[in-house]
């Protein structure tokens, strides 16, 4: 990747005293729960390597403990790298002294968390210029600020009411809010919406696409959840024991998981609309079954598809960016197909 906004190499966070010790048997390939009952060292994130691009949403996913929030928590900071290095636009963050890292995250990043974190004592236009307020903006400013980004979440006509008065829904678009006043260059969000009900979680997955496509921040984003992830990730990153076991586009972790693990994220989700024309080829049919009728690109997302293949009776080419004819799609390929994302068999 050119360029990358954030870049991670080589991080570690292990809890305990012999660092040295752990990152040893780390590196002769024991796992964490080795590594713990060897040493009793808890092993939070080993030796992880990754790039973000300015403008991406990249979510990381995994199970609880497998160093998904302790990674985003490095990021910034608030937990102390062991060993490795955080490079955002060219900086080693993981190497600055505690003076210069307080002035970077007044500038530079802020963070929504999930338990919403609002300060109960003040009023909504309050909690959303908070963050304005410690970086020392005057009173006028920083309210002409948080009314701003009030207005782009929601809550314009809430700003004189305090959190009590407010739905969960609502709490988690001030915290929101006060993330975003500080105009952030990167945006922390650790299981942000997971406190919330299903309805009001993908009303705030909507919310933050909408706003990205307009501001296009860079987003690191912590979920357990396989369907926010496919939403609203540009790419995911799926962690396992302080590991980051595949990474990859919402495309790539459906069609091509690394391992059963990942699979298992799959378990009741139906990932056919994340399907392309590439992926609905009928295995029986070689290149010589289309006979220069209807044609789509490789890219083609399955709905599209669906429009040609369905409605007519013979296969359907399919062609890669070079225009060279990868195969055909027939009407069973495509039902078959479907059926077996549906149910993952």
């Amino acid at each position: 990747m050119q360029n990358p906004k954030v870049s991670v190499r080589n991080l570690y966070k292990i809890f305990g005293r012999n660092i040295s010790e752990a990152e040893k048997l780390l590196a002769e390939g024991l796992s964490k729960d080795e590594v713990f009952a060897r040493t009793g060292h808890v092993v939070g994130v080993n030796n992880v390597s990754f790039d973000v691009a300015p403008g991406e949403i990249y979510v990381l996913m995994g199970l609880s403990g497998s160093g998904k929030s302790t990674l985003i928590r490095l990021i910034n900071r608030l937990v102390e790298p062991s060993s490795g290095t955080i490079n955002i636009d060219g900086e080693n963050i993981a190497a600055l002294p505690q003076s210069e890292l307080v002035k970077w995250r007044r500038r530079r990043v802020a963070m929504v968390f999930q338990s919403f974190a609002l300060m109960p004592h003040r009023n909504v236009l309050d909690n959303a210029a908070f963050g304005l307020e410690m970086a020392g903006a005057p009173r006028k400013a920083r309210e002409a600020r948080a009314m701003e980004v009030l207005n782009q979440v929601g809550l314009e006509t809430y700003a004189a009411k305090f959190p009590a008065q407010l739905s969960g829904g609502m709490q988690q678009r001030v915290g929101l809010a006060r993330a975003l006043a500080v105009d952030p260059d990167i945006l922390l969000m650790d299981e942000a919406f997971s406190a919330l009900d299903p309805l009001k979680r993908v009303e705030m997955q909507g919310l933050m696409l909408d706003l990205q496509s307009k501001q296009q921040r860079t987003v690191l984003f912590v979920s357990h959840d396989l369907e926010e992830a496919l939403r609203i990730g540009t790419r995911i990153a799926i962690m396992e024991g302080g590991n980051l076991v595949q990474e990859g586009t919402p495309h790539e972790i459906i069609t091509r998981p690394a391992n059963d693990y990942v699979r298992r994220f799959f378990k009741g989700v139906d990932t056919s609309r994340y399907l392309t024309a590439a992926d609905l080829l009928d295995p029986g049919l070689n290149g010589h079954a289309y006979n220069g009728g209807p044609r789509l690109a490789a890219h083609t997302t399955l709905p599209d598809a669906m429009k040609i293949v369905l409605s007519i009776d013979q296969p359907v080419g399919v062609f890669d960016a070079t225009d060279r004819l990868l195969g055909s799609i027939s009407a069973r390929s495509l039902l078959v197909k479907m059926a077996q994302e549906a149910r993952h068999v």
